[in-house]
Formats: C-alpha cells, sequence, structure tokens
C-alpha cells in the first residue's frame, strides 16, 4: 500500500514539473491574439481606404454646390446636385451601407455648402475578437462667393460736340481738308457735303465712334467677365438722334443678351442738326435727360439675382447747352444756357441707391474763340469738378477727349464689378 502511493506521489511530482502541455496552450492563445492584430490591421486598412474614397466624394459633393456653374442654382436645386454628386463618387465594394446628408445656405458672406457622411464596413478578421462592423464618418465643407447681379445703364453724350476728330492724326487730317480748320464733323442735314460725311470718307475717326466701338468693346469685357448666366444686364440712351427735339432715347432697352446689345450699339451715331446753328445750337439738354434717366432705372436691390444692383454709366463732355431761361446757374442769352453740368439730378439718383460711374471726356479750351472766352471760359474750372462730383466715390474717370475712352470705360466696370456685393 505504502508503495502505491509513494509511486502515485512521484508520477503526480512528475506531471507538476512537465511544460510541455503549456507550451501548446501558450501558443494557442498567442495564436488568437496574432489573429486578432492581423484582422485589425486589415480591417483598418480597408476602413481608411474607404474613408478616402468617401472623404473625395464629399470633397466633390461639396464643391458641386459652390462651383462657377452651381451659384446660379437655388439652394434647394443645389442641394440635389450635392446629393447626387456623393451617391456617384462613393461607391466602395466594401462598405455594406452608407447615408449622406447635405445642406446648403446663402447668406451675404455667399454660399456654403457642407456634406456629412456615414458608412458601415462589415470586418473580415475582427469578427474573431466580437466586432462585426466598423463605422467610418467625415464631413466637407466648401464655400464661395455669390455671383452680384448688375444691370448697367449707359447714357452716352452723342451731342454735336462729340464729333470732334477722335486722334491728333484726325484732327490733323480734318484741318487739312476743311476750308475753315475745323477738327469738328457736325452732321448738318442741309448740307450735302457736311464735315461729318466729309469724315466718313477721309476715313476720320470721331469722338463718337471710339464711344461706340468702346461700348461695344464693353459687352465682351462683361461676356467675358460674368460667372454665371444673366449676371449682367446692359441698356444703352444717348441724347437723341437729332437736335430737333433731343430727349432720352433708347439704342437698346435692359437686356441680358449682351451680344445683342453689342450689335445694338452700332446705331450708336452723331446726332444731326437741321441746319448749322439751328435752334442756337441747343442740344445738350442734361437736365431733362437725367431726369428722364433717373425714371429709367427701377429701384436698386441687394445684388441678388431677383434684385440686381444699378449702375448709371455716364460719358460726356460736362457742358449742358440748352433753354433753361429761368433754371441757368451762369449768364444766358436769349435763353440759351451754357453751363457746367449740375448736380442737382445726379445726387437724386444717387439718393435712390442707384450708383453712377462718370467718364468725363475733358471740354478743350479754345484761347482762340471769342465764343468760348464769352460764353465758356468763365466756368472752365467748373467743369471737371461738377462731372465729380455727379460720380459715385471712385467711379470718376477723365481721359482725353482723342483718347483713352474705351480703357477707362473697362476700368470703371471692372470696379464696380469688384466692389458689388450682397448689402442684405
Amino acid at each position: 500500500m505504502a508503495r502505491a502511493i509513494g509511486a502515485a506521489g512521484d508520477l503526480l511530482h512528475s506531471f507538476r514539473r512537465d511544460r510541455r502541455g503549456s507550451i501548446a496552450m501558450l501558443f494557442g492563445v498567442s495564436l488568437l491574439v496574432l489573429l486578432c492584430l492581423v484582422g485589425a490591421a486589415i480591417d483598418y486598412a480597408l476602413a481608411t481606404a474607404a474613408k478616402v474614397k468617401l472623404d473625395a466624394a464629399a470633397d466633390a459633393a461639396a464643391l458641386s454646390a459652390v462651383n462657377r456653374g452651381a451659384l446660379s442654382l437655388s439652394t434647394s436645386v443645389a442641394q440635389t446636385v450635392a446629393s447626387n454628386m456623393f451617391d456617384a463618387q462613393s461607391d466602395v465594394a466594401w462598405v455594406s451601407s452608407k447615408s449622406a446628408s447635405v445642406s446648403v445656405s446663402d447668406s451675404a458672406n455667399g454660399r456654403t455648402a457642407t456634406v456629412n457622411y456615414s458608412a458601415e464596413m462589415p470586418t473580415q478578421l475582427m469578427k474573431l475578437a466580437g466586432f462585426n462592423t466598423m463605422t467610418v464618418a467625415g464631413t466637407s465643407t466648401a464655400a464661395s462667393a455669390l455671383p452680384t447681379y448688375i444691370d448697367f445703364h449707359l447714357l452716352l453724350d452723342n451731342t454735336p460736340s462729340m464729333g470732334v476728330a477722335a486722334t491728333p492724326t484726325d484732327v490733323a487730317t480734318m484741318v487739312a481738308n476743311t476750308s475753315d480748320k475745323c477738327a469738328f464733323a457736325c452732321h448738318d442735314l442741309s448740307n450735302s457735303n457736311d464735315y461729318y460725311k466729309l469724315a466718313k470718307k477721309l476715313g476720320v475717326t470721331m469722338r463718337i465712334d471710339v464711344v461706340r466701338q468702346a461700348t461695344q468693346s464693353l459687352m465682351d469685357t462683361a461676356t467675358a467677365t460674368a460667372i454665371v448666366p444673366d449676371q449682367f444686364r446692359m441698356a444703352i440712351y444717348t441724347f437723341g438722334p437729332s437736335c430737333n427735339g433731343t430727349s432720352l432715347t433708347t439704342i437698346t432697352a435692359l437686356t441680358a443678351s449682351l451680344s445683342s446689345a453689342k450689335t445694338a450699339a452700332n446705331a450708336i451715331d452723331l446726332m444731326t442738326t437741321p441746319y448749322q446753328n439751328y435752334n442756337s445750337d441747343q442740344c445738350t439738354d442734361y437736365d431733362n435727360v437725367l431726369a428722364a434717366m433717373n425714371n429709367a432705372i427701377a429701384t436698386p436691390g441687394s445684388g441678388a439675382s431677383s434684385a440686381p444692383q444699378k449702375f448709371l454709366f455716364f460719358v460726356s463732355d460736362g457742358v449742358a447747352d440748352a433753354y433753361y431761361p429761368s433754371t441757368c446757374t451762369k449768364k444766358t442769352t436769349g435763353g440759351r444756357c451754357q453751363e457746367p453740368l449740375t448736380v442737382a439730378t445726379c445726387t437724386a439718383i444717387k439718393k435712390r441707391g442707384i450708383q453712377i460711374a462718370v467718364l468725363y471726356t475733358t471740354y478743350l479750351p479754345l484761347p482762340t474763340n471769342s465764343w468760348y472766352n464769352t460764353w465758356i471760359a468763365p466756368f472752365s474750372s467748373e467743369i471737371a469738378t461738377n462731372m465729380q462730383s455727379c460720380a459715385s466715390p471712385g467711379f470718376y474717370f477723365e481721359v482725353s477727349p482723342t483718347q483713352g475712352i474705351s480703357d477707362a470705360m473697362t476700368a470703371l466696370f471692372q470696379k464696380a464689378v469688384a466692389q458689388a456685393h450682397l448689402t442684405n
């Protein structure tokens, strides 16, 4: 019996000292941990790849709501566009389900689009540790300034003084071919050989030609500058086709078709006179034309598509010559008033929130001319001052009557667009 008990003790002691079974057990446990770690690495790599693709889809979706083409869309339509973009770009084979929410909002500072997404991905080896799915999520936000919609009303002086030759070479050509050495191409309908026709025959460019060309070039500039369709609309006016009854005359009504406005600008031409000294040359009626211009421009808005801002572009040499017997600020002769532009109507227009850009084509002194010395010279220093006072701050340009009109008109337009912003 004692021998049997001793043998049993030896066997138990031997079992306690034998470590071969624990190695297998430890290896099994270690292998399980290793598989979980490898599985986690694989699953996280797949999750990372999914997030990269989904982040890119969210970025594309957010940008699609604020890009140049989308800015003309309403926020609800842009939101739909962004949602469709995310769906189209977010196809990931190993993702079981995904969802995205898109918000698009407009404010005075511009448009903002935000895309939030979440996706579920089944795990491959992490299931061994009890993790059946992984969630990836992300957010993308894009913003862009909203385009400002602006209506431009161009009031172009086409009175006889705009018949001056446009360059020094043109001036020399007119002087050399006229008996009285005149550089003005007056459009006298009573004379079949008037200086206007002579200028055309000689290929002389008149100031009115430069204004016409500058206006057409402006339409091209506006087309190239527009961020969205119909962002800029144009209307073109002159002082009338004839000195016989001057009044605000529409060359083209307000239109979003800038190509049509460019074509219509071909009709910008020098005002005719029935005969020399007709109506004592009272053909530049600023007061009535500007008052009519004020009535022609609708109330300006914030710059949204439904409420465009308003600009008046006024191109002139700044000297009125009309029948103002009781309101003239200078001395008159028989009621004929020659005076610098009065700014009262300009002020009334600006008070309505309409901005005025003035392009002053310098009224050149004629010191050897007795008429000039008697009637214009006494107030010559006021001409440019009053034209600048008519303009909104920062929107006044003075150019030579023979040069710079096109560049100045383009500069005024670009400055107007750069300054424009939503006001509410």
